[in-house]
């Protein structure tokens, strides 16, 4: 993943999405879909009764929750893109990486499946199949994890996308979501998204699931000692998402709610780890 960084993005302080919790102990912390699904507020607020702390969030997907880790703008992030991540460890600028959970990618489409991918040996071969096709697809372009395994099952497939079919939102995955409905378009969407927000996607159901390349981990990792004023109340935040309780939080969110979990544990996600 290339990540690019500038002096004014140092300087621009970035916009609170929420803020959980109320005590004096605060932190700040960038994700994207657990912030969006609701998981990070029931996490931040038990927490925050534990610790006597106060969660900032800033919406963010991976590639700029990154940037904000990189450029001292937050004292973690929680991202999909284990590629990154390694390159974060080894330049010393993130440190203490945990593997917090996991879900899953799902291939969703038109449910008359215009490129016939159900039939599709891997998601690569879904790729395929849509871009000789030339399906509208729905891409987010917007370098977060999600893009970024995106293109990496382009380049496995040894397709370049571009023309007219595949179109760009710039934007999180339920907007892109909503727009893959609109669009009659194919969408790859983590499964915690589409258990949560599939209402709102009623022409699309889910074509190709399934393959291990497509399973999502979750990694937190927290500024250096000293690099920012919240960073040790982040590493608390951090064990207690990896303790028993913040495990068990993790592994039944959504249950009430969806009748099934929106997230595995970080026992189940270890296996996919690479």
């Amino acid at each position: 993943m290339a990540l690019t960084f500038s002096v004014a993005q140092a300087q621009n302080k970035p916009k609170a999405e929420a803020i959980y919790g109320t005590g004096p102990n605060e932190f700040s912390l960038a994700t994207g879909s657990p912030g969006e699904l609701g998981l990070l507020k029931l996490l931040g607020e038990e927490f925050g009764k534990k610790e006597n702390a106060k969660m900032i969030w800033i919406k963010a997907g991976s590639g700029a929750s990154l940037n904000l880790l990189k450029t001292k703008q937050v004292d973690m992030i929680m991202v999909h893109a284990p590629a990154a991540v390694n390159q974060a460890l080894a330049e010393g600028w993130a440190v203490n990486r945990t593997l917090l959970g996991s879900n899953e990618f799902y291939i969703v489409g038109p449910k008359n499946d215009p490129a016939k991918i159900k039939s599709a040996s891997s998601g690569a071969d879904a790729y395929k199949k849509i871009a000789a096709a030339q399906s509208n697809f729905i891409t987010r372009g917007d370098k977060s994890g999600t893009h970024v395994k995106e293109m990496d099952i382009w380049k496995a497939a040894g397709v370049t996308p571009a023309g007219a079919w595949y179109i760009s939102t710039n934007d999180f995955m339920t907007a892109s979501l909503k727009r893959a409905n609109k669009e009659k378009a194919y969408f790859m969407t983590d499964s915690s998204t589409w258990v949560a927000e599939k209402t709102v996607a009623p022409d699309l159901e889910i074509l190709f699931r399934g393959d291990k390349f497509l399973v999502n981990t979750y990694d937190a990792l927290v500024a250096p000692k000293g690099a920012t004023a919240g960073r040790e109340t982040a590493l608390k935040f951090v064990n207690f998402v990896a303790s028993d309780v913040g495990q068990k939080i993790m592994r039944d969110y959504g249950k009430d709610q969806y009748k099934e979990a929106l997230y595995n544990d970080a026992a189940y996600a270890k296996q996919f780890v690479y």
